[in-house]
C-alpha cells in the first residue's frame, strides 16, 4: 500500500469526525483550548484504534460486523443529533447544555465517526497489510482535520449563533443517513 493510497483513505475516514468537529465548535461547544484537544485526541485516537481492533478481529468476522455497523453508527449520530437540535431550539439560557467534547457524548461519537476505520482495518487484514502505519497516519490526519474543522466552525458559531447548534444537529443527522444508506444500497 502506498503513502498516497493511505493519505486518501486517511483523508475520507477523517471526514465525518471533522463534520463533527465543525458543527460541535460552530455550536460553541470548542471554545477553550481543552475542548479543542479534547474533541481532536479522541477522534484521531478512535481513528487510530479503529483500524487496528478491525485488523485484530481479522476476516473471520467480516460478515458478521457488517451486518449492522451502519445501524450502530446511524443511531448514535441520530441521538447526538436529536439533543443538539433540541437544545438549539430551546429559547431559556438557563439550561445547562451537554458538551460533545466530553462523558459519553465524546465516546459515542468518536465511535459512531470511527466505525468505517474499523471495517478498512478489516479490509486490510484480508490484504494482509502491516496496520501500523496506516493506523498512525488515519489517526494523525483525523486529529489535524478536526483541528481545522474546529477553527471554521468557531467563526461560522460567532457569525450566526444558537442557530448553528440546530445546523450541527442536522449535519450529524445527515452523516449518520449517509453511513446507513450508503451501506444499505450497496
Amino acid at each position: 500500500m502506498t503513502i498516497f493510497e493511505v493519505i486518501i483513505i486517511a483523508v475520507g475516514l477523517a471526514m465525518d469526525a471533522s463534520a463533527v468537529c465543525l458543527a460541535a465548535a460552530a455550536a460553541g461547544f470548542a471554545k477553550d483550548a481543552r475542548a479543542k484537544f479534547r474533541l481532536s485526541f479522541h477522534f484521531g485516537l478512535f481513528q487510530f484504534l479503529m483500524p487496528v481492533l478491525g485488523w485484530l478481529l481479522g476476516i473471520s468476522f467480516v460478515s458478521y460486523f457488517k451486518a449492522f455497523d451502519h445501524w450502530i453508527a446511524f443511531f448514535l449520530l441520530l441521538f447526538v443529533g436529536i439533543r443538539m437540535i433540541w437544545e438549539g431550539m430551546d429559547k431559556s439560557p438557563e439550561i445547562q447544555k451537554k458538551d460533545p467534547s466530553k462523558g459519553m457524548t465524546m465516546v459515542m461519537l468518536s465511535v459512531a465517526t470511527s466505525i468505517d476505520a474499523l471495517a478498512v482495518g478489516l479490509s486490510l487484514a484480508m490484504l494482509d497489510v502491516n496496520i501500523l502505519y496506516p493506523s498512525v497516519m488515519i489517526g494523525v490526519i483525523t486529529a489535524g482535520m478536526s483541528l481545522l474543522a474546529i477553527k471554521i466552525g468557531t467563526k461560522l458559531g460567532t457569525l450566526f449563533g444558537k442557530r448553528m447548534e440546530i445546523f450541527g444537529g442536522l449535519v450529524l443527522i445527515l452523516i449518520g443517513s449517509r453511513i446507513l444508506f450508503s451501506h444499505l444500497i450497496l
